[in-house]
């Protein structure tokens, strides 16, 4: 799981690329944790649209950004997710918490 971070005027994008599963969440967190306690965002949108598979981790990984934001008074957005992940976020219900493109 590689992420690729872009910020400015408060808004932060990351670009997830590979596999969101058990293995990669745990380092994909943290990195996830420091970039936005570095940056200290208003907007926070995670770009999916490189994420080869996903499973539950990537529902832990939204949550705990969300949880992040909510400290700062900002928002969370989801983009670019792709088919077999979308179906992840739709049964767990993440749109209810979370914005999703």
């Amino acid at each position: 799981m590689e992420i690729q971070a872009k910020s400015a005027d408060r808004n932060l994008l990351l670009e997830f690329s590979g596999e969101l599963d058990h293995h990669g969440a745990r380092n994909a967190l943290r990195e996830v944790e420091l970039t936005i306690d570095a940056a200290l965002p208003k907007t926070l949108l995670l770009d999916f649209g490189g994420v080869t598979f996903m499973d539950s981790s990537g529902i832990a990984l939204i949550l705990r950004a969300q949880q992040r934001m909510q400290l700062l008074d900002g928002s969370v957005a989801v983009c670019n997710v792709p088919p077999q992940a979308r179906r992840v976020l739709d049964a767990a219900g993440i749109s209810r918490l979370v914005t999703i493109r």
